[in-house]
């Protein structure tokens, strides 16, 4: 091999090891700012810390919820594609687009509704000190949203 073919390779590796250290240090820096659930709601998250088999109970309950939802997730949904089209329009149509979002947040609110009401349920088969676990969570997810919000206001 030739010595330019070399400082070549060696160059890519370097680049390629920066990389791989940079990606290594991110998911370190990730996973000691405790994010352990990525989109998770702020209920479920305030299980994570229930014992093992009632964190996987409540879960579950959470899941069969948000199924139970489908169809008004998929109103949704389908409001937020009519939305998008409405906005795309040469002519925004005001009411129309109105109407889109009160049915997104129609089918959103009554989601949540939904499963808090399942999670309340929940909480309500649990002893005093797993409850307690659950509001030490629910408070550790505001603490940590309030904080991020002043982290970044100007």
């Amino acid at each position: 091999m030739s010595t330019r073919t070399l400082k070549i390779l060696c160059a890519v590796s370097i680049l390629l090891n920066i990389f791989l250290l940079g990606a290594a240090i991110g998911g370190a820096v990730w996973v000691r700012a405790r994010h352990p659930m990525i989109g998770a709601g702020s209920i479920r998250v305030a299980g994570s810390d229930l014992p093992r088999d009632e964190r996987r109970a409540f879960r579950r309950a959470l899941r069969d919820a948000r199924l139970e939802m489908r169809p008004t997730a998929m109103a949704g949904r389908q409001a937020r594609d009519d939305a998008a089209t409405l906005l795309n329009a040469p002519t925004l149509d005001q009411a129309k687009l109105g109407n889109a979002l009160s049915r997104i947040r129609a089918a959103d609110i009554a989601i949540r509704a939904h499963v808090e009401a399942r999670a309340i349920s929940f909480a309500a088969t649990l002893p005093p000190a797993d409850r307690a676990k659950l509001a030490q969570g629910i408070e550790q997810r505001r603490a940590r949203a309030a904080a991020m919000a002043t982290e970044t206001q100007p």
